[in-house]
Formats: structure tokens, sequence, C-alpha cells
């Protein structure tokens, strides 16, 4: 197939940038499968602190994710071979994720010790029944940290949960939310509308009684001038629309009911949700249909 310049250009350059990615994350699952083989095999965590804080960021005030995500890997990989090292590998996540601000924070390069933490613990929680209770109680901790990147990385965790202990971290979730704490329902929404398990039904159902959850509780509150709150309203822009699509029927039955509310934070949430690219190129008629009522 033949592309015009610009797009093939572009697609090049999308080539170019995956094929650089993988590089580095094949790179850095060695350097740290290293680093670990001597951790436990000595106790020494220096060359593995040392090695995640100097590739820690690679550009401005971003975190590696790729860091995070290969080092999450290559754990929930040691684990799974040796339950010993599973132990001692968890207790090592755990003082990780307990780094605190105060010693590493938002943006310095220790600030990847934490993330680090917080996915690995998520790694270990998704691979050990034992543990996922756990390692959702961290998580909720996790989520309160006054650092947007660990904040961020809860959902990556979440995530990684659903994917292998489904009705337990639904069950976290909702505990979570009962919580009555803006953050962790951000982190809650969050985790749940990224997983491409959406298409299952049974977590797609569960997506959705989540939002309802949190929306009422959005729906009636008092305070909402914190900057927690306008996280969670901010995340539900884009979350809820990731549920409608899993469950365009009763979904957009659901949108439909929050647009007649009178509440400018329910109706902005709408609104931010039927700008969705997706739902607009799908279902455009029902979009202006509930557009319309908005006003």
């Amino acid at each position: 197939m033949r592309y015009p310049g610009s797009v093939a250009i572009i697609i090049t350059l999308r080539v170019i940038d995956l094929e650089h990615t993988m590089t580095c994350r094949k790179t850095y699952v060695q350097e740290i499968a290293r680093n670990l083989s001597e951790f436990l095999a000595t106790g020494n965590v220096e060359a593995l602190i040392a090695g995640l804080v100097a590739k820690s960021c690679l550009t401005g005030s971003h975190a590696n994710r790729d860091l995070v995500t290969a080092f999450a890997d290559t754990v929930k990989e040691y684990a799974a071979a040796d339950e010993g090292d599973c132990r001692i590998l968890w207790s090592l996540c755990t003082e990780l994720a307990c780094v605190a601000p105060e010693d590493a924070p938002a943006g310095d390069p220790h600030e990847i010790l934490p993330l680090c933490g917080v996915l690995g613990i998520a790694a270990i929680g998704s691979l050990s029944p034992a543990l996922t209770g756990a390692a959702l109680t961290l998580l909720q901790d996790a989520s309160l940290d006054r650092r947007r990147e660990v904040r961020e990385v809860v959902a990556l965790g979440v995530h990684d949960l659903l994917a292998a202990r489904q009705e337990e971290t639904v069950a976290g979730l909702e505990e979570w939310i009962e919580s009555g704490s803006w953050l962790p329902m951000r982190a809650a929404a969050a985790g749940i509308a990224e997983s491409e398990l959406l298409e299952e039904p049974e977590l797609a159902d569960a997506a959705l009684r989540l939002h309802r959850k949190i929306l009422i509780r959005v729906y009636t509150a008092g305070e909402r001038q914190s900057e927690a709150f306008v996280a969670l309203r901010k995340a539900l822009g884009y979350t809820l629309g990731r549920v409608v699509e899993a469950l365009p029927g009763i979904g957009f039955e659901y949108l439909r009911q929050l647009a007649a509310l009178d509440d400018h934070d329910v109706r902005w949430i709408v609104r931010e949700n039927l700008e969705g690219e997706t739902l607009r190129r799908r279902y455009p008629e029902t979009v202006r249909h509930i557009q319309a009522n908005l006003g």
C-alpha cells in the first residue's frame, strides 16, 4: 500500500518510536533482572536503587513509565518462580512504595522508587491470592499520595489486579468508594475504565455500578473546591464514556438521566464524555440528542 508523503512520514516515525520503546524496555528488563538477582542473592539493594534512579526520567518531569512497568513485570516473573523470593520481593516493593515525599519529592529522580513499589505491589497481588487484599489496601493508601505520578500509577496497578483477580478487586474498589475519599474514587474509576477487559459483560456491569456509586457521591457533595474533588471530576470526564462504549444501551440511558439533573458538575461530566471521539463516531444521533437536552 502506498501512502501520501506526510502520512508515510508519520507512520515511519511511529514505527521507529515503537522499536525504540521495545529496545529500551528489553534493556530495562535485563538490567533490572541482573540487579534483582544480586539483591536476592546478597540482600544488597544499592545497585537496584541506583539503576532505577539513574533512568527515572527521560523527558521533563514525567516519570519513565516503561522503566516502571519493566520493574513490575520482572518482579512478577521472579515472584512466580519462587515462593521465598515472592515474600522478599513483596517486602522490597512495600518499602519502595512507602518512600516519603520528603525523600522523593515530585519531579525528583528518586520519585521512581515509590512508582516501582506501587506497581510491583500490584504485580505480586495479581499473582498471589493471599496478597491481593493487602495489595488493594496499599494501593488505596498510595492513591492519597500528594505526588500526582504516584496517584497515576495506582490506576495501572488496578488494571493489573483486575486482569488476574477481578472479583476481589472489584469488591476492593467498592470499599474505596465507600471510604468517601475523592482520590481513591478517582483511582477506582480510572483503573476500571482503562481496562480492555470492559469487553467482558461482567466487568462492564461492575464498571457502570462503580461509576453510579461515585456519581451519587458527586451529586450529593457539599464541598467541591478541593483539588481532590476537581481531580475526580476531571477523570470522570472521560472514564464514564469508556463505560458507555462497553454498555451503550443502558449507558446512554444513564447519561440521559444525569443530563436531566440540575447539577453543574454532573452536567459537565456528561458533556465532556459526549465529546469523546468514539461515542460521536459510533452514535452521532444519540450524542446530539443528549447534547441538545444539556443546552
